[in-house]
């Protein structure tokens, strides 16, 4: 399986994926190989400045013959903490809800390649406490639209099917809605551009 998959970090042609998919799947499957990768990672919002934890998480990917790469990747919950007015503690619980799966490119530079990705998520937050106490923002609370997060292949490194490889990206978080009383608060500070994201996918394998 190892050696399979090194054959497919060679090139994104024909060639390489009949090779791969002659162990895996049925004719019917031809054009696509299936890769599952181990997904750890990091966003910082810009806003509150503080870093969430992403993953671990497996992304279930498909790559299709000419690069087109779709992915299923389901983000567990977190938890984050951020001062208010500098100086107020805030934790809250923050849930990643995919809105379609992740899409993008693989794009053949020379003998390596890149991916380019991008992923939408409605943002939700809960158990909002303020050191000991909670603040009532009910179940609801959450982007009023997706967000965007693009996902890319850093300039000068490169995205391997078998290993895998890194991803960075920007993003905007638009407002909340149906946070109650701290609607207001929460849109103070949390919205807005120059959020960061950075995920490693590692341990490709083939999956069925």
């Amino acid at each position: 399986m190892t050696t399979t998959l090194r054959r497919l970090s060679a090139g994104i042609g024909a060639t390489a994926f009949a090779a791969a998919l002659a162990l895996t799947t049925s004719p019917a499957h031809a054009e696509t190989i299936n890769v599952d990768y181990d997904v750890n990672g990091t966003t910082v919002t810009a806003g509150t400045g503080s870093a969430i934890t992403l993953g671990p998480a497996v992304m279930h990917s498909f790559v299709e013959e000419d690069g087109s790469f779709t992915g299923d990747m389901v983000l567990p919950g977190t938890r984050t903490s951020f001062n208010l007015a500098g100086f107020i503690p805030i934790t809250a619980d923050v849930n990643f809800e995919p809105t379609g799966p992740t899409t993008g490119q693989l794009t053949r530079v020379n003998r390596q390649r890149t991916l380019a990705s991008t992923s939408t998520y409605y943002v939700r937050l809960s158990n909002l406490r303020v050191g000991f106490f909670p603040l009532f923002a009910g179940a609801n609370c959450r982007t009023s639209d997706p967000v965007t997060v693009p996902a890319n292949t850093p300039e000068g490194e490169f995205f391997d099917i078998a290993t895998g490889g890194r991803l960075v990206g920007e993003y905007t978080i638009g407002e909340f809605e149906n946070c109650g009383l701290n609607t207001g608060v929460i849109n103070s500070v949390i919205p807005g551009d120059g959020n960061t994201i950075e995920l490693n996918l590692t341990n490709g394998r083939i999956a069925n």
